[in-house]
């Protein structure tokens, strides 16, 4: 069952190994004096059972590639060359549909079973098929926080149920739903434990002062089809009161997990567990505070009241006990929480597999939206857990989701709609044999999913040829057994007849123990008998070879640790485990840290260098380089997460993909801030011709933080009148100005040739006085007395 990657990995392998046959051999450098020991230095490498095979040279030339057994002359069928390989035991086909006739048919992976062999050091690889379908039934229990901060929830939710169903019923036709509280340990100090408080622990407090005894967890109503069932039951509650903030949460998750038959949880439907709360819970350890020191079992522990008995007796349950159960019980937990809370529920979720989390109201009043929409997020992905995974076999996954693309190194796939199906290929190596007769097994399963595929697993680790071995053969002069071609002399006889007793020495002898002529005998760590040599021992490790060349301590080490650990040293160099990579072995080969939640390797921005990102754009850092301020592209990609997330527009709102991809904090105000040196300024242009602005920061903590307005800016339309007005008003101004203009012009050049004309005056030839045509003008005046002296003097001429 091989994959064409496979088939040309191997070709290329071979070509490479029949290359290096003529320079370092890895199989005849081995210190393999048996079959067994052959098959475990290399999986290329092969052991030759003939009898004549390699006579008068080294015995280690038995162990070589296939290849070149078959050009010296070793016959094909005697050769050991054990191969992994895998066997499909159960293969129903894939269910299309959940209906309740067929509920206990419904097959969701595909193979079911599995039995893979494997050689140690060799990769083999086997497909599986995972589909949502549709119409699934569903249990829901509704795990609600009844500590007086919840008082004004439990008023919300009093008709949830009869809501829920109608919702849940557009989703699958088979529901059920349960109910169960919890508040915290009724002791100091946890809770007030006074004698006044035992029976009202709200005694003295004037918002409100009667509320129920404090208890840890109490369940109130099993799975039920009956909605009215859950009104009823919730309309009875009351709330209740403990001292500190934090809430005993987790003691009840995990009694709503293991107890299955008092909470009614059906194998064959989807489990999921809604937790309400508005405050953080109490971890493990905190119980120390109160005197105990017992660890949580992880069983169940209801008493004939359904309250919870040990709460008082065993400290809370840690994150990775509650994973191990809601794992182990295919239960998806989803945390409601209000808004200050959801960075730490956010930090659970990474820690607990098959959890999400959700932004709750203060008073849970869009409970139903939010379990909806949880439902829908985690009916939109499939991801892959491992159960009982044997720690001498690697695994590596390669999911390919609906665009059809590979992407090596994850095992879950995301944006999916019910009823569609995704692939994974899983490649598994053993790095060594168990004890004879320890074959194992393992199972692999979508989380939250009954369904699995159980892989069963033998090793091929003991050569055919052991089956029919000889003792005190006649090949082996009778003290020795006849094994693979080869004689296993007794204690004191050496050979490879086991025809020479140790002590023995000559010239022809010691000739055999030179690798070649003027080297030392045994390479200077042995001594040579009977023509083979005997290594020294070392208290580094084991020193081997045919000439005592080779030892398992000299490879390169990475602090201090050989082979870094993840490889085997053979003869000066380190032969890495499967994963692992470099001189010594210190490099990953694993990818799947290197890929960002919008599934690109290092975001686009770097590449995936030993496990880690190594960023490439200038800019660019954190672990998967999904942070750049600076980058071309940064204000682009927060833009998609600054639609979806105040406006529920853009590209990401459509796929349900926005809470996954846009973690960052976004933060609105009035006026935005673009003074901040440390932020980068960003604007887009909406549908409707507005401008949004927003910032993008880093804080110190490395939670990128996105500062935006909380509207777009818009400009007002413009006035048709008032356009009107200020053209014709404009053209007015302007004719008046330019008449203004002219009338200057004109008047400056008046006055201008006024002056010219008064100047030419000036210089005339003749002034008026001395003209000689003009002459003063003589006034005469007379007076009476010479008028009358003039008047007789005439008078008397006449007469």
């Amino acid at each position: 069952m091989w994959s064409p990657g496979t088939l040309m990995w191997r070709a290329a392998l071979c070509c490479v190994l029949l290359h290096t046959a003529r320079g370092l051999n890895m199989c005849m450098s081995g210190s393999a004096t048996s079959c067994e020991e052959c098959l475990l230095i290399h999986p290329s490498c092969a052991w030759c059972a003939q009898e004549a095979f390699g006579k008068g040279r080294s015995l280690t030339l038995r162990c070589d590639f296939r290849q070149n057994l078959q050009r010296r002359g070793c016959d094909a069928r005697l050769i050991e060359y054990p191969a992994s390989s895998v066997s499909v035991l159960q293969n129903m086909p894939l269910s299309s549909k959940g209906s309740v006739s067929t509920q206990y048919d419904v097959v969701q992976i595909m193979p079911q079973k599995i039995s893979v062999s494997l050689r140690p050091g060799d990769q083999t690889w086997f497909g599986l098929q995972v589909r949502q379908v549709e119409d699934y039934p569903v249990d829901l229990y509704y795990l609600m926080d009844l500590s007086l901060s919840m008082k004004d929830d439990l008023d919300t939710i009093r008709n949830l149920g009869t809501k829920l169903a109608l919702e849940m019923g557009k989703l699958t036709s088979n529901f059920r739903l349960g109910f169960g509280s919890f508040v915290d340990k009724n002791m100091s100090p946890f809770s007030y434990t006074a004698p006044k408080y035992q029976e009202n622990p709200c005694n003295g407090y004037k918002l409100f002062p009667n509320c129920v005894p404090t208890f840890g967890f109490r369940h109130i109503l099993s799975l039920t089809d009956k909605v009215d069932r859950f009104n009823e039951e919730v309309q009875k509650q009351m709330v209740s009161r403990n001292r500190d903030a934090p809430e005993g949460g987790f003691d009840a998750i995990l009694q709503a997990a293991v107890c299955k038959e008092e909470i009614g949880w059906r194998k064959e439907a989807y489990h999921l567990l809604v937790f309400a709360t508005d405050d953080v819970p109490h971890l493990a350890l905190d119980g120390r505070l109160g005197g105990l020191v017992q660890p949580h079992d992880g069983e169940c522990h209801l008493d004939d009241q359904h309250e919870y008995s040990a709460s008082t007796k065993m400290d809370y349950p840690s994150l990775a006990l509650l994973g191990e159960k809601l794992a182990e019980n295919n239960i998806f937990l989803i945390f409601a929480v209000t808004k200050r809370l959801y960075v730490i529920y956010k930090n659970f979720t990474a820690l607990i597999p098959g959890t999400t989390v959700e932004i709750l109201d203060q008073d849970s009043k869009n409970v139903i939206q939010l379990i909806i929409a949880a439902y829908n997020n985690i009916r939109s992905k499939v991801e892959l857990s491992v159960w009982d995974h044997p720690e001498d076999i690697s695994l590596s996954f390669t999911a390919t989701c609906q665009d059809g693309n590979p992407l090596p190194g994850l095992r879950k796939c995301a944006d999916l709609k019910i009823g569609d199906t995704v692939s994974f290929n899983v490649s598994v190596e053993a790095r060594s044999c168990p004890p004879r007769g320890a074959d194992q097994s393992f199972t692999i399963k979508p989380v939250g999913f009954k369904d699995r595929l159980e892989v069963s697993v033998d090793y091929q680790c003991d050569c055919g040829c052991s089956r029919t071995a000889q003792t005190n053969s006649s090949i082996c002069s009778s003290i020795g057994t006849y094994n693979c071609g080869m004689c296993h002399c007794e204690p004191g006889y050496l050979g490879a007849r086991c025809e020479c007793q140790e002590g023995e020495a000559s010239s022809m002898y010691l000739g055999a123990c030179r690798e070649a002529e003027g080297k030392q005998i045994c390479s200077g760590r042995g001594e040579c008998s009977c023509n083979q040599c005997l290594c020294y021992e070392s208290e580094f490790g084991k020193i081997y070879g045919s000439y005592c060349e080779c030892d398992d301590f000299s490879c390169a080490r990475h602090k201090g640790i050989l082979c870094s650990g993840h490889g085997e040293c053979h003869c000066g160099e380190c032969k890495c485990h499967a994963g692992y990579i470099g001189d010594n072995c210190n490099c990953s080969t694993e990818t799947s840290s290197c890929i960002a939640d919008d599934g690109q390797m290092c975001s686009g921005r770097g590449g995936c260098a030993c496990g880690r990102c190594q960023c490439t754009e200038p800019g660019a850092f954190g672990d998967t380089c999904e942070k750049c301020p600076t980058c071309p592209d940064a204000c682009g990609t927060k833009r998609e997460c600054i639609e979806c997330r105040l406006f529920d527009s853009g590209r990401l709102a459509d796929n349900q993909t926005c809470q996954r991809l846009c973690k960052d904090e976004i933060i609105t105000v009035e006026t935005l801030n673009t003074e901040d040196p440390g932020a980068v300024l960003c604007l887009y242009k909406t549908d409707n011709d507005c401008v949004m602005k927003f910032t993008y920061s880093e804080h110190a903590s490395g939670q990128s933080i996105l500062t935006a307005l909380k509207e777009p800016e818009c400009g007002g339309g413009p006035d048709a009148l008032m356009v009107l007005l200020a053209v014709v008003g404009s053209i007015l101004l302007v004719g008046v100005v330019l008449l203004a203009v002219w009338k200057l012009v004109i008047t400056v050049h008046d006055r201008r040739e006024f002056a010219h004309f008064q100047n030419a005056r000036s210089r005339a030839r003749y002034e008026m006085a001395s003209n000689p045509l003009y002459k003063q003008p003589v006034s005469t005046h007379f007076v009476e007395t010479d008028f009358n002296m003039y008047e007789k003097s005439f008078n008397g001429g006449v007469h």
